[in-house]
């Protein structure tokens, strides 16, 4: 994956991570307790940490589990991963992963994985 996207992309997921947390904090007195209860941390790394992960799931799972998706996506940015199915290897489509920027399965396998979890 070219570096200039990839940057690019990083960007868009520190963003959207921000947006999520902004807005838990926004919609929940608890979630908010906990983020003023963190003072020396950066309100973007509250989410990585495991205890706090506990907490984050009273909170909303649909956002916990795009905060999990979008730590996954940014580790694989390290790893030099990213923009590859987790699945198969193959690439991303460049399109996929503006829409979805936390996507880790290209478009064929994550329409496999969704018509499996409807027949179970």
């Amino acid at each position: 994956m070219e570096k200039e996207f990839t940057e690019k992309m990083k960007q868009s997921l520190l963003d959207l991570k921000k947006q999520i947390i902004d807005q838990l904090m926004a919609n929940s007195s608890d979630f908010r307790q906990i983020v003023e209860s963190m003072e020396a941390k950066d309100v973007i790394d509250i989410a990585s940490d495991d205890i706090d992960r506990k907490m984050l799931d009273a909170v909303g799972s649909k956002d916990v589990n795009r905060l999990k998706l979008i730590d996954s996506a940014l580790t694989r940015i390290e790893q030099g991963k990213y923009g590859l199915c987790m699945k198969c290897g193959k690439k991303i489509p460049k399109e996929r992963l503006k829409a979805i920027p936390y996507a880790l399965l290209c478009i064929d396998c994550k329409t496999a994985d969704e018509k499996r979890k409807r027949s179970e």
